[in-house]
């Protein structure tokens, strides 16, 4: 199996939609700003350690969570396009405390790299958020990966978004 040379993609995304009872700029505040994310970004029952963003094109969000299960692991965006409050592209990875992109660390054949791209329109005060996430830069092995945790995709988002939910609410 050989790694793409290229920034390819190889598979179709997936996607995951969902509204939120909140009007979109709120829910981009919280989605862009690290006060925000430490409170409710992460699959359910996680708690985020540490959050440290650089909110541009070209900067990065890296930060550190602890699972319910007591694991912890580290993570990065890199931000690749930012057009408030509406849209967001950027790479996903799992990584180290220095930013130094790392492989997953319970699936050793998930892509090293997400574009993950962040939809929100607004909608009679409410928000529809959109997130596309589709794997780059990988082998086939990762896609085949990718391709089969549909599931544990969407719970992990699901889990992910009542976070968010409960965080909105409390504002």
């Amino acid at each position: 199996m050989q790694n793409s040379t290229t920034e390819e993609i190889q598979t179709k995304p997936f996607t995951i939609i969902h509204t939120f009872d909140a009007p979109r700029d709120l829910v981009w505040n919280v989605w862009t700003d690290e006060k925000h994310l430490k409170n409710w970004f992460g699959p359910k029952g996680s708690t985020m350690l540490v959050a440290k963003i650089d909110f541009r094109p070209g900067g990065s969000f890296l930060y550190q969570s602890r699972e319910a299960d007591g694991s912890e692991e580290w993570g990065k965006w890199m931000f690749r396009e930012i057009n408030p409050p509406e849209k967001i592209v950027l790479v996903q990875s799992f990584s180290n405390a220095t930013g130094e992109v790392t492989r997953h660390p319970m699936a050793p054949t998930w892509p090293r790299e997400m574009l993950a791209t962040t939809t929100l329109i607004e909608k009679n005060g409410k928000t529809e958020l959109t997130l596309e996430w589709v794997p780059i830069n990988a082998n086939q092995e990762e896609i085949a990966t990718f391709e089969s945790a549909d599931q544990g995709m969407k719970q992990g988002w699901n889990g992910t978004f009542e976070q968010l939910e409960d965080y909105l609410r409390s504002l």
